[in-house]
C-alpha cells in the first residue's frame, strides 16, 4: 500500500530538472565575436537588430555596434540618445585613455545607462528594453534606456471601484506602479528592492516598503521565500500567493492580500507591509495579510465614521449570510423542520412537494448553475455577458419555478446568497467552496452537520497565522485597542493616535 501511495506522489509530483541557465560569459575584446555570440544565443531571431556605426576617433575610425530588440525601444531616444551621438563625434583621445569612459560621459547622453560586462547582462537587458552598445577592442559594453513598448494606459480598476477616492490602478509596467506609489509617498525611507525570478521567463518583481516601519525578520523571511520559489515562467503575481503564503495553499483563507490600487498599496506600506510587484501584472500583493481587512476599504476612511461602522456591519452580516443560508435552509428543510415558524413551514413544505427534487437537490443543483453562470460570463465579451445575465435570471429563474422545476423559496435564498457574496468580493473564492460544503454537510448531517463544519472553519482560522501575525486578530486573541477599526470605525483623530 505504501509503495502505491509513494509511486502516485511521484506521479503527481515528478522529480524536478536542474534548469539551463546562461553561463556568465564575459565579453570579448572582438566586436564581431560578441555578435555572433548574441546570435547563437538568440537562433538568429528576427527581433534581434545590430546597427554597426564608426566611432570617429583621431582622424580614423573605431567599429561600433548597437544591439537592440525590435519593438521594445523607442526609436526618436534611440536616435537622439544614442545613434546622432556617436555618428556625430568626432574626438583625440591618447593611446592610454579608456574608450569605454569617454562613451560612458562624452558622447552618451542618456542618463539612464549602466555597464554590462558578460553576455548574460547584455541579454538581460536588451529584453528589458535597453540598447547596448559594443565597441571593438573594448570588453565592456553600455546599456542605455531606450524603453518605447506600448502598454495600457492608467485607468480605474473595474475590481475595486470607489466613490469617494482616486481612479488610479495599476499597470502592467512595473516602472509606471513603482512611480504612483513613489508619487504618493514622498518619503526617503519609500525602498524599492527588485529581484528576477523565473528561469525561462526571467521576470522582474519589486518589494516595496518603508525602512522604518516594516519589520526586519518579516523582510527576511519574505525574501527568503522569494528566492526559493524554483519557477520557470512567472507571468501573473498569482503564481506567488502559494510560496509567499506561510501555509501555502492548504488553508481555507489566503494570508497573503492583493490590490489593483495605488493608494490602497500605500496605505498598506504605512502599515509596515510589504508590497511584492510583478512585471506585467496590474495587481499587487501584500504581506501580512489578517481576516478583517478583506472587510476594509478606502471609502470607509473617507466616510463619516457612524455610517463606515454601519457598512462595516453590513459586509459581517453578508459574508455570514453567503456562507451559511444554504446550508442552514437544507438542514433545517431536510432534517430539522421543527425550528421553522408554522406559515414559513407550511409554504415550505408545499413548495417542495410540487417540485421533482428535494430541497438538497434544488439548492445544490441551483447554485452549480448559477457558479456555471457566473464563469461563463466572466469568459465571455462583455456583450454576450449581458445576455447571459438576461437568460440566467429569466429563462433559469423565473421560468424554471412556473414550470416547477424548483421552488420559489430555494430560488429567493439562492439569490440572496448571491447577492450577500458580491459585497465581499476579496473573500468570493473561499466563500463559494464553503457554500458547497454547508449545503452538502447541511443535507447529509442536518444541523448538527452544519455544526461541526462550523467548528471546523472557525478552528481553522483561528489557528491560521500570516508571518506569525494571528490571522483572526485583533478579535482573536482579544485587543480592544485594536476594536476601533473593526468593530467599528473610529474618527481620524483617535485612529490617529
Amino acid at each position: 500500500m505504501f509503495n502505491i501511495i509513494e509511486r502516485i506522489k511521484k506521479f503527481y509530483r515528478p522529480p524536478s530538472k536542474p534548469p539551463k541557465l546562461l553561463p556568465e560569459i564575459p565579453i570579448a575584446t572582438d566586436l564581431q565575436t560578441n555578435l555572433d555570440m548574441l546570435q547563437f544565443l538568440f537562433h538568429d531571431s528576427s527581433d534581434l537588430t545590430f546597427k554597426k556605426m564608426e566611432l570617429k576617433l583621431n582622424g580614423g575610425a573605431l567599429e561600433a555596434a548597437i544591439v537592440t530588440m525590435e519593438g521594445l525601444v523607442d526609436k526618436e531616444t534611440l536616435a537622439a540618445s544614442v545613434t546622432n551621438p556617436i555618428s556625430l563625434y568626432h574626438g583625440i583621445i591618447s593611446s592610454d585613455s579608456d574608450i569605454f569612459k569617454i562613451m560612458e560621459t562624452d558622447i552618451i547622453t542618456n542618463c539612464d545607462h549602466t555597464a554590462a560586462k558578460t553576455i548574460k547582462d547584455i541579454t538581460k537587458y536588451i529584453m528589458s528594453g535597453f540598447a547596448c552598445v559594443l565597441i571593438d577592442g573594448c570588453d565592456k559594453a553600455l546599456a542605455v534606456g531606450v524603453q518605447g513598448y506600448s502598454f495600457r494606459s492608467v485607468t480605474e480598476p473595474e475590481t475595486e471601484v470607489l466613490q469617494r477616492g482616486s481612479r488610479e490602478g495599476f499597470v502592467e509596467p512595473i516602472k509606471v506602479n513603482l512611480a504612483m506609489l513613489r508619487r504618493r509617498l514622498k518619503n526617503t525611507n519609500l525602498k524599492f528592492e527588485t529581484m528576477t525570478i523565473g528561469d525561462i521567463s526571467q521576470t522582474d518583481i519589486c518589494l516595496c516598503y518603508l525602512t522604518d516601519k516594516v519589520s526586519e525578520k518579516l523582510l527576511d523571511g519574505v525574501k527568503k521565500r522569494l528566492e526559493n520559489t524554483h519557477l520557470e515562467t512567472l507571468f501573473a503575481s498569482g503564481y506567488l500567493v502559494t510560496y509567499l503564503d506561510t501555509e501555502g495553499g492548504r488553508a481555507l483563507f489566503s494570508g497573503v492580500g492583493v490590490t489593483e490600487r495605488p493608494d490602497t498599496a500605500c496605505a498598506k506600506i504605512c502599515e509596515g507591509k510589504i508590497i511584492i510587484l510583478v512585471d506585467g501584472t496590474p495587481s499587487a500583493l501584500f504581506v501580512p495579510h489578517i481576516m478583517v481587512e478583506n472587510f476594509q476599504t478606502l471609502d470607509d476612511y473617507s466616510e463619516r465614521p457612524y455610517f463606515a461602522g454601519l457598512t462595516r456591519w453590513l459586509k459581517y452580516t453578508s459574508f455570514v449570510i453567503s456562507t451559511l443560508l444554504p446550508g442552514l435552509y437544507v438542514a433545517m428543510a431536510a432534517h430539522n423542520p421543527e425550528f421553522f415558524p408554522e406559515q414559513l413551514l407550511t409554504r415550505v413544505a408545499t413548495s417542495v412537494s410540487k417540485t421533482p427534487f428535494s430541497a438538497f437537490s434544488e439548492v445544490l443543483l441551483f447554485t452549480f448553475i448559477y457558479e456555471i453562470m457566473r464563469e461563463a460570463g466572466l469568459r465571455l465579451p462583455k456583450t454576450l455577458g449581458h445576455a447571459v445575465s438576461i437568460i440566467g435570471g429569466l429563462v433559469i429563474g423565473d421560468t424554471a419555478v412556473n414550470a416547477g422545476f424548483i421552488g420559489a423559496p430555494t430560488l429567493m435564498i439562492v439569490a440572496l446568497t448571491v447577492i450577500c457574496s458580491y459585497v465581499i468580493p476579496d473573500l468570493y473564492v473561499s466563500v463559494a467552496v464553503l457554500r458547497f460544503l454547508f449545503i452538502i454537510f447541511g443535507g447529509l448531517w442536518g444541523l448538527w452537520g452544519i455544526l461541526l463544519l462550523f467548528s471546523v472553519v472557525t478552528i481553522n482560522i483561528c489557528s491560521k497565522d500570516s508571518y506569525e501575525i494571528p490571522f483572526l486578530s485583533p478579535i482573536a486573541p482579544l485587543n480592544l485597542f485594536e476594536l476601533r477599526d473593526v468593530v467599528t470605525r473610529a474618527d481620524w483623530k483617535t485612529l490617529n493616535t
